[in-house]
């Protein structure tokens, strides 16, 4: 297949073009190349090189930003996914549109499935949502992928950050009662490749197994970096934090399709994380 990735800088464009099989044919286009908010450009772009696939992992994705500006947060996250979308419809691909954990809004306290009902609570929520309905009724061959917490690459992420403060600074406070399933995108990327040789379309979670909060999370990550005798972490609220954006306080996701269909072999987020610090840090 002649497969597009969209976004192809980013953790998950630069996992997917590393990890999809070299049998196909991966075209990679970073925001230079295309801006998924130009519905012109991406049809024109798209229509020469004739995919089979496009992935979309462009996004307007640091949360609180998305709050501060929400115009550019629904012209990337929901009307560059419905062109995206359009542009697939056009030429009979297959898309795969990348959305978030945060459509939900954490009353549940057990794992979300696909099969729950989204409330987002902020702007970044709500525009990876209004995204996904476009996806869902404009291309009939759309693969949604929710994941949370997302890590891998070179790119800024919660473990590249928690070391560089680990080695900054002695002491951290760190949010300890909003709860979530973080993600390698190194695992995330295969599952895509095995859902797109299919014709399975439809909603998936993708996340790595297990649950954390943010402060469990930094103390592993000190832990395996062996940063944890240097720099003391103390527990804070969200409300103590006062981030700008509202985030649910559980958004663990349970990857209940692929259970159903016996392709949820993801690792837990302890063993993900592992592999990345020994892979991608030490």
């Amino acid at each position: 297949m002649r497969i597009v990735i969209i976004g192809s800088t980013g953790q998950l464009g630069t996992a997917l073009l590393e990890t999809l099989p070299q049998n196909h044919e991966l075209i990679g286009l970073s925001h230079q190349e295309i801006e998924v908010e130009n519905g012109a450009q991406v049809f024109s772009v798209l229509k020469k090189l004739d995919p089979d696939v496009v992935i979309n992992t462009a996004a307007y994705h640091v949360t609180d930003q998305c709050e501060r500006d929400p115009d550019s947060s629904f012209k990337v996250n929901a009307l560059g996914a419905r062109n995206v979308a359009v542009a697939c419809q056009e030429l009979n691909a297959k898309v795969v549109f990348i959305s978030t954990d945060y459509v939900f809004d954490g009353t549940k306290k057990t794992p979300y499935t696909e099969y729950d009902n989204p409330n987002p609570l902020s702007i970044y929520g709500k525009s990876k949502l209004a995204g996904e309905n476009f996806v869902r009724s404009l291309c009939p061959k759309h693969f949604i992928i929710r994941t949370a917490g997302v890590f891998g690459g070179e790119k800024n992420n919660f473990v590249k950050t928690m070391i560089r403060l680990g080695k900054e600074r002695e002491k951290l406070n760190v949010v300890y009662d909003q709860i979530h399933s973080p993600t390698y995108t190194y695992d995330l990327a295969p599952k895509i490749g095995e859902l797109i040789e299919t014709s399975f379309y439809g909603l998936y979670h993708i996340s790595n197994n297990g649950e954390t909060s943010w402060f469990e999370y930094a103390k592993k990550i000190f832990e395996l970096t062996r940063l944890e005798e240097k720099v003391k972490i103390f527990k804070i609220t969200a409300n103590e934090y006062g981030a700008p954006a509202p985030r649910p306080s559980y958004s663990v996701l349970r990857n209940y399709n692929l259970e159903l269909m016996g392709m949820d072999d993801l690792p837990t987020w302890e063993n993900a994380l592992e592999r990345y610090i020994k892979e991608k840090i030490l």
